[in-house]
C-alpha cells in the first residue's frame, strides 16, 4: 500500500469568496510545496477552472481531483469530486441550469475568474455562483451519485453551511465520507461514515492546512502522476490558438480534454472510493 496525503476541498479564483491570487498554478505549487499527493479543486457551484486545475498539478507532479462545492436550497454545503476535468465541466453544466440568475451581481458579492495554467484571465463571470440551488440537499446528493462522483457532506461540524447548522442532523444519503473541520465528530454526524478533513482553503496561507492520510494499493498513484507527465506534454501541442472563453460548451470543446489519462485517473479515484468505504 501506498500512504497518500489528501486535500479534497480547496477554491480557486473563481469562487467569489475566494482571493483572486488563488490561481489554479498557485494551488498546485503549494500543495506540492507543502507535501499533499492528492490535490481536489472544488469551487463554489462551477468547474470552469478544471482543466487550467489539471495542467498545473501535472506539472507539479500531483494528481488532481476536480469537484464542485454545491449549496443546496437549504443552504448545505456538499462536495461532489470527479476524476477528470471532463466529468466535472459535464457536471457543472448540468449544474448551471439549477443555479439562480441574479442581474448585475459583477463584482459586488467578489470577482469569479476564469483563467488559463498561465495565470491569464479569461474572463469574470456575472453569474454569482455563491447562490443556493433550486434543489435540495437530498436531490443534490442522489444527482452527484447517480453520476459516479464521490459524494461527500462539507465541513458537517461548522456553525454555517453544513448539514448540522441547517438541518440540525445528517439524512440519510450515499455519501462516500463525511467532512469535517475538527475531527472527531459525534456519532449523529458521523453515520458510521469515514471522517476525512479538509482544508477549505481561500486564500494561499490556507492550502495544506487540513490534509488527510489515506491509504490505497501501491503502483496507482505513481501510474497516474507517469501519465499525467506525458499529458503535460501533449497538452502543450493541442493548445488552441484562440482560447477564447465562451462558457460551458466551449471549454468542454477543449481538445486538451481528449488526452487526459482518463483510465489511470479513474484507477486512482475508484481505488481512493473504496478506501474510504473501508475506513483506509
Amino acid at each position: 500500500m501506498s500512504r497518500c496525503a489528501i486535500d479534497l476541498h480547496n477554491h480557486s479564483c473563481l469562487s467569489p469568496c475566494g482571493d483572486l491570487a488563488m490561481s489554479p498554478s498557485l494551488l498546485a505549487r503549494k500543495a506540492k510545496a507543502r507535501g499533499i499527493d492528492i490535490l481536489g479543486l472544488s469551487d463554489h457551484n462551477a468547474a470552469h477552472n478544471s482543466l487550467p486545475f489539471a495542467l498545473s498539478c501535472a506539472q507539479e507532479g500531483i494528481a488532481p481531483l476536480f469537484g464542485l462545492e454545491l449549496c443546496s436550497v437549504e443552504e448545505v454545503h456538499l462536495l461532489a469530486i470527479f476524476p477528470s476535468p471532463r466529468r466535472a465541466l459535464e457536471f457543472g453544466r448540468t449544474i448551471l441550469g439549477h443555479l439562480p440568475r441574479f442581474p448585475g451581481t459583477e463584482g459586488k458579492f467578489g470577482d469569479q475568474a476564469v483563467v488559463d495554467d498561465e495565470e491569464n484571465v479569461l474572463a469574470l463571470e456575472e453569474t454569482w455562483f455563491g447562490a443556493a440551488l433550486y434543489l435540495g440537499f437530498g436531490d443534490l446528493a442522489d444527482l452527484a451519485k447517480s453520476v459516479r462522483a464521490l459524494v461527500i457532506p462539507a465541513h458537517v461540524d461548522r456553525p454555517m453551511f453544513s448539514v448540522h447548522s441547517q438541518l440540525g442532523f445528517l439524512p440519510p444519503g450515499p455519501y462516500d465520507a463525511i467532512e469535517a473541520v475538527r475531527p472527531p465528530i459525534p456519532d449523529f454526524l458521523a453515520k458510521g461514515h469515514s471522517v476525512i478533513a479538509g482544508s477549505d482553503a481561500h486564500y494561499p496561507e490556507h492550502i495544506g492546512r487540513r490534509p488527510w492520510i489515506l491509504d490505497i494499493p501501491e503502483g496507482l498513484l505513481e501510474a497516474l502522476n507517469c501519465r499525467l507527465a506525458e499529458f503535460s506534454v501533449q497538452a502543450e501541442a493541442l493548445r488552441p490558438e484562440d482560447e477564447a472563453y465562451r462558457g460551458y460548451d466551449g471549454l468542454l470543446e477543449d481538445p486538451r480534454l481528449d488526452a487526459y489519462p482518463e483510465e489511470e485517473a479513474l484507477a486512482l479515484f475508484e481505488a481512493l472510493r473504496a478506501a474510504l468505504k473501508s475506513g483506509a
